[in-house]
């Protein structure tokens, strides 16, 4: 029942703005705007009107004027939801648009759920579930590359990829079926040999979707950045210039610093979630000891840790302290202020790091280095490149979870190969990585999956 209703909900931000959107969507859409429609010369309804066409007039609640608006009809099929859709264009302060939903939702409509547009779309066959999941993912992409991945998945990359596979398996299926069935007239002769080179194809495939996974996750949720050093090293103002903003406090007061601060950054496109934490040094005072300690177990967390050493005094002890906290982690040693006379070089900094971890010289008072950290984080966490033309990213782990289970499924078809099992055994398992990989695009998963990955979408869409 729900389904068929008529839903609406405000499809833009519901702040004060240009333009504000009401959408209504459900197959008495066109009605329910007709009943607040008033065109300019007050004789035309929106049902007089063709498809995917915007018209000029008023909204209306009985005999007050609401706004004046700008009101687009689409009907089904070709609509975002496939049922016949309206789209209120008004003026986008809060109090207009709320005035106006109200009016719809009087004259025969309902508050849409979160999602509910999109779920609809999937429900009615438009989208599957892979490209409703990027749709949201789109709109909450921080970052350019972000927003590239989740685009290329809207597109379909992860879809049609996960069709190819799906296609290999149900090929194999088919043959396995046809020959159990007609023995006399379809050979297995060598069949399990060609089996099992399909299969070490259709694994490979999945494990290399699956190791791409932990790049997507950078690439959606952003690499959790941990800013160290000692006091005074320049972390705060390295913070700062990356927000483009005075997020932290800077002073020539050693210890500054107490806590840690959070801040989401793009760099040239690359996703950070930057966290600034206190200088790491031996220390009496209770507060300033609290903050070290949370800057070392933040650190031990991290994706990435940005080592902050001053090049205008000498390692010491603290420098010890926070080297130990690098070994096994990726981390990028940046040697600021170069601007100063040099007492630390590149070079001594660099005998004293793990092996492989990089050196950049910055000066952050210059805004120099910034470029050079951008190559090496590129080159540390995505193999000096990325592209989306034809790599496909998984950045779901939904989608990765049920690519392990595939995987698994294949393997498991691999072990009855090698132990001479006959043909039946190898359609359980395939029909089993079959329908893994059909979670992925929705074509085998239950109602309350479906309506979990809806209920995190915003309202309006």
């Amino acid at each position: 029942m729900k389904q068929t209703e008529t839903i609406a909900a405000i499809a833009t931000a519901l702040s004060d703005s240009g333009i504000g959107i009401i959408r209504i969507s459900g197959s008495e859409a066109i009605p329910v705007g007709d009943r607040i429609y008033r065109s300019k010369n007050g004789c035309h309804s929106l049902k007089d009107y063709g498809s995917h066409t915007i018209h000029y007039g008023f909204i209306v609640d009985g005999d007050e004027i609401l706004d004046e608006v700008m009101v687009s009809v689409m009907k089904a099929p070709k609509t975002y939801t496939r049922e016949d859709t309206v789209e209120i264009n008004c003026h986008g302060g809060v109090l207009v648009m709320r005035r106006i939903l109200e009016a719809v939702l009087r004259n025969g409509a309902r508050l849409a759920e979160p999602g509910e547009f999109t779920r609809r779309a999937f429900l009615n066959g438009r989208i599957d579930l892979a490209k409703a999941e990027a749709v949201m993912d789109l709109i909450r992409s921080r970052s350019d590359y972000a927003r590239k991945a989740s685009f290329s998945q809207l597109e379909g990359s992860v879809s049609d990829r996960i069709r190819q596979l799906r296609q290999k398996i149900l090929t194999e299926l088919a043959f396995i079926e046809s020959a159990l069935d007609d023995p006399e007239h379809i050979s297995t002769e060598g069949y399990p040999e060609r089996l099992s080179k399909t299969v070490d194809e259709l694994i490979g495939a999945c494990r290399r979707l699956i190791d791409s996974a932990e790049n997507g996750r950078l690439l959606k949720e952003g690499i959790n950045t941990v800013i160290v050093g000692k006091p005074n090293a320049g972390k705060s103002s390295l913070l700062n210039l990356l927000a483009g903003k005075e997020r932290a406090i800077v002073t020539d007061i050693a210890g500054t610093t107490r806590d840690v601060l959070e801040e989401p950054v793009s760099l040239h496109g690359i996703s950070l979630n930057v966290i600034d934490t206190a200088g790491i040094r031996s220390t009496s005072d209770l507060v300033e000891k609290m903050g070290v300690q949370r800057a070392e177990q933040y650190a031990k967390e991290a994706d990435l840790i940005l080592y902050m050493a001053d090049s205008s005094i000498p390692m010491d002890d603290s420098d010890e302290r926070i080297l130990k906290l690098l070994k096994g982690k990726k981390c990028i040693a940046l040697l600021n202020k170069s601007d100063l006379t040099a007492v630390l070089t590149k070079e001594e900094l660099q005998g004293r790091l793990p092996e492989g971890v990089p050196v950049i010289s910055v000066s952050v008072k210059e805004k120099k280095g910034l470029d050079e950290l951008e190559r090496t984080l590129t080159d540390l966490f995505f193999a000096g490149k990325l592209s989306f033309n034809e790599e496909v990213i998984i950045t779901s782990m939904r989608h990765k979870e049920a690519l392990q289970n595939a995987c698994e499924s294949l393997l498991e078809v691999k072990k009855s190969l090698e132990a001479g099992m006959p043909e039946d055994f190898f359609s359980i398992d395939l029909m089993s990585a079959y329908a893994s990989l059909g979670e992925i695009i929705g074509e085998e998963v239950g109602e309350d999956l479906v309506n979990e990955i809806f209920s995190k979408f915003c309202m309006g869409k």
